[in-house]
């Protein structure tokens, strides 16, 4: 059982920074797909970035395109999520999430793709 925490959200001002960090439990990090997800209230879960487990491949939401970048350390088994030129649309619970051990350079976007989950980590950009 992988078990996730997330860290860093806040409250921070439109066009500011925040880096998320998503820190995961477990010997076999590097065979693990990592995701970022988002949700605002009221609306559904949606995809925000993913990482393979080797970190050569990256997917992003058209939304946070040249915004955002995710990265990995898997001597540190944490992934992150910079997110640089916030806006109030940014504002969402972010959860990051796992599954594998699958093919290193793998990677998905869809939720129901991921079998483990971070309790989430509130980011409130104001305008």
């Amino acid at each position: 059982q992988v078990q996730l925490v997330e860290s860093g959200g806040g409250l921070v001002q439109a066009g500011g920074s925040l880096r998320l960090s998503c820190g995961a439990s477990g010997r076999t990090f590097s065979s693990y797909a990592m995701g970022w997800f988002r949700q605002a209230p009221g609306k559904e879960r949606e995809f925000v970035a993913a990482i393979s487990g080797s970190g050569v491949n990256t997917n992003y939401a058209d939304s946070v395109k040249g915004r955002f970048t995710i990265s990995r350390d898997n001597a540190k088994n944490t992934v992150y999520l910079q997110m640089n030129s916030l806006k109030p649309e940014d504002t969402a619970v972010y959860s990051c999430a796992a599954t594998g051990p699958i093919f290193p350079t793998s990677i998905y976007v869809r939720a129901r793709d991921y079998a483990h989950w971070g309790q989430g980590t509130q980011v409130t950009v104001s305008s």
